[in-house]
């Protein structure tokens, strides 16, 4: 079964920008998609993801958002829109939503239920996304988590779900380059054309060195183009260009994953704001705005990464 979506290439999530009283912040939002779109090397976006902080998005939020990306986008390169939710069923409203509204694929995210145990019966987690593949005809995304966190899938999970055939790309944040290219190997021997995208934010050159076909990522809301050209330099083998990249990356990195983890996203938009591509960075609760302290470390990590004078 085709449908015409590649998975290949610097796929960024956006965020999404909110007033000060935390309703969406349409303009603003649109700005930034169309900053996204406009990226060189840019082939797909990703809405309603982790990103978007989507957890605190209503299912008629998630509808309109995407809407509005869809629009805004008008058909340059593919949306595709997170499933988040901790149902089966209702993951099947979210993914017929998305479908109606002209979705290209669909990002699934684990449901937070499976921590309690189903790596030991993978079943469960076999069925939810057959589920989601027999109710709505889009390409899928496994979207893969730390094995830690109790929600990320064994690599002879992987594989069974690559079975699956409207399964396109595993996006694959295993957060541990040992647990990736075990991942990258199980995905590759199954022989179906399903596409490996790095979420591996903090080692990202690693991670295409191994041979990702590309990466899904939040941190692209704020360095897609350098995301982008990183990925050109290690796919055409210029490494000395690939490292000078990744270096310059290095020190956004260090903040945006700095502990609490739980901020990433939050030092985004503060980082977004700073570079005057969003209005303000507002975030939803139960997230907090972060401190001055933090924002003058991002104000000083742009300036070393070259995005900001």
């Amino acid at each position: 079964m085709s449908h015409g979506l590649r998975f290949h290439g610097c796929m960024p999530a956006n965020i999404l920008p909110f007033t000060a009283d935390l309703a969406i912040d349409e303009p603003a939002y649109r700005k930034h998609l169309r900053w996204l779109v406009d990226a060189p090397g840019v082939t797909g976006l990703v809405a309603n993801g982790h990103a978007a902080e989507v957890a605190s998005l209503t299912r008629e939020e998630r509808r309109r958002t995407l809407a509005m990306a869809l629009d805004e986008v008008a058909g340059k390169v593919p949306v595709v829109t997170g499933i988040y939710s901790d149902g089966t069923l209702e993951a099947v409203e979210l993914a017929r939503d998305a479908r109606a509204a002209g979705a290209t694929g669909l990002l699934v995210f684990p449901p937070t239920l499976f921590m309690w145990g189903a790596q030991i019966k993978p079943d469960m987690v076999l069925r939810h996304f057959q589920t989601l593949a027999d109710a709505v005809d889009l390409p899928l995304v496994v979207f893969e988590y730390p094995v830690a966190s109790g929600i990320g899938y064994s690599p002879e999970t992987l594989a069974e779900l690559c079975k699956i055939p409207t399964v396109a790309a595993v996006k694959d944040w295993s957060n541990e380059i040992v647990s990736y290219e075990k991942n990258l190997r199980a995905v590759r021997a199954t022989g179906r054309p399903v596409a490996v995208m790095s979420s591996f934010t903090m080692s990202l050159m690693a991670s295409f060195l191994l041979g990702a076909d590309g990466c899904i990522s939040g941190m692209g809301s704020v360095t897609a183009d350098v995301q982008a050209a990183l990925f050109a330099a290690v796919q055409a083998g210029r490494l000395d260009e690939a490292r000078r990249l990744n270096d310059r990356m290095a020190p956004l990195v260090n903040v945006f994953y700095a502990p609490p983890f739980v901020d990433m996203h939050n030092r985004m938009k503060e980082a977004l704001a700073i570079l005057g591509r969003i209005p303000a960075a507002h975030v939803r609760p139960p997230l907090t705005a972060i401190s001055d302290d933090e924002r003058h470390r991002i104000r000083l990590a742009l300036r070393a990464s070259g995005l900001s004078p």
